[in-house]
């Protein structure tokens, strides 16, 4: 387990505060592809995004790029969806964490198929040879998005494309491998290059009730490490898994990452709650590796309240000698939501005016300020300034 009072000594991040954009590409039921960079406008404000995260001591950014407008025909890569993307971010100074597969593939790939993994890795390697000629700065990138998640939600519940019931398992070794792969396809152009991998973390307890669920509801919470644990060659040795493939762990986690099963979720009044600095303290003891919320946020009025909650958490996980290395707000602005469009409020900042200003949501800037996390890292700039 971690040692107490040892917060890690090198920051991973130019900043311990993160912004993430909503970079979602996948089809819906209904065959909708969804493109959440357009839809919030990122893609066209992004210079914009970038210096207004930058002013309010945002330093470091989750970011996608869109593999489905990139490659529309095997083999030719057209990054000009990118290519602004990426010097803009230089520009303002910002580093970016890549997600290269957020939950969106060219409609001529089937998931299921050795095919994926081989088209996703000559798309990885050929992303880092655009990265390497823009810049000399050490790459970070996710190659998969969320593998156990996807897994389920994809796989065994028929939410996400390719909405499969039954096949969870299938699938969730079909993306490792492919993670895998692209990892291998990245450092042989970009041998620094630090790789994130980033799933939910989460706590589920059964029902006093139904004392027969408690094993069941055990064997569902140590499903959310079973990606990493492949990962690293724990489980699976066959899929070629080894420690390197686990560099950075990143972990997703929101106000219903804790439920009883097949039941409510659990608040925090509960005394099942786990606590959050419990919760990091265990991956970080479980793998030994860095880590940081590559997820957390909350919508409308309870954006303070959370984040207040989670900087409280990540400040003692880091006292007790967690490698604990950012928080990051996700999304970092408004988003029209996957299956309804709503407006969901989730952001410090809103939706961008026909100008390219984002209104600034001031009590989560607030919450920010007071919240001890630019002391988590040397020189986080203040955070209550105007929107930019």
């Amino acid at each position: 387990m971690p040692n107490a009072n040892r917060a890690p000594a090198t920051p991973l991040f130019p900043s311990f505060l993160l912004g993430g954009f909503e970079c979602s590409t996948h089809r819906r039921r209904d065959g909708r592809r969804l493109d959440l960079i357009a839809a919030t406008e990122h893609d066209r404000w992004a210079a914009q995004d970038y210096r207004r995260l930058a002013a309010h001591g945002i330093r470091t950014v989750r970011d996608g790029i869109r593999w489905h407008l990139i490659e529309r025909t095997p083999g030719h890569y057209d990054w000009s969806s990118a290519l602004p993307m990426i010097r803009a971010a230089r520009a303002a100074g910002i580093t970016v964490i890549w997600d290269l597969w957020h939950y969106g593939w060219p409609d001529d790939l089937d998931l299921f198929t050795p095919a994926f993994a081989d088209r996703f890795a000559r798309f990885a390697e050929a992303f880092a040879r655009v990265l390497a000629a823009e810049s000399a700065a050490v790459p970070f990138l996710a190659p998969v998005n969320e593998i156990s998640f996807v897994a389920w939600a994809a796989g065994d519940v028929a939410y996400l494309n390719p909405f499969q019931n039954a096949r969870g398992m299938e699938l969730k070794v079909r993306l490792v491998r492919a993670a895998i792969a692209a990892t291998d396809a990245v450092w042989a152009v970009s041998p620094r290059a630090r790789i994130v991998h980033v799933d939910p973390i989460i706590h589920i307890v059964s029902d006093p009730d139904r004392p027969y669920e408690a094993e069941s509801a055990e064997n569902h919470r140590l499903g959310q490490f079973h990606s990493w644990d492949m990962l690293v060659g724990a489980d699976r040795p066959d899929l070629g898994g080894a420690p390197k493939y686990l560099d950075i762990i990143g972990v997703n986690y929101y106000a219903d990452n804790q439920w009883v099963l097949n039941g409510p979720r659990l608040t925090r009044a509960d005394p099942r709650y786990r606590p959050l600095r419990e919760m990091l303290a265990g991956v970080a003891g479980r793998y030994g590796r860095p880590l940081f919320i590559a997820e957390t946020g909350a919508e409308g009025d309870d954006r303070a309240p959370w984040l207040r909650y989670v900087a409280d958490e990540a400040l003692a996980a880091r006292a007790a000698g967690v490698p604990l290395h950012g928080i990051c707000l996700y999304p970092v602005v408004d988003y029209p939501g996957w299956d309804d469009e709503r407006h969901c409020p989730t952001g410090l900042f809103g939706y961008p005016t026909a100008g390219g200003d984002r209104p600034l949501y001031a009590p989560l800037a607030v919450a920010l300020a007071e919240s001890g996390l630019g002391r988590a890292e040397s020189g986080l700039a203040e955070l209550v300034t105007s929107s930019g």
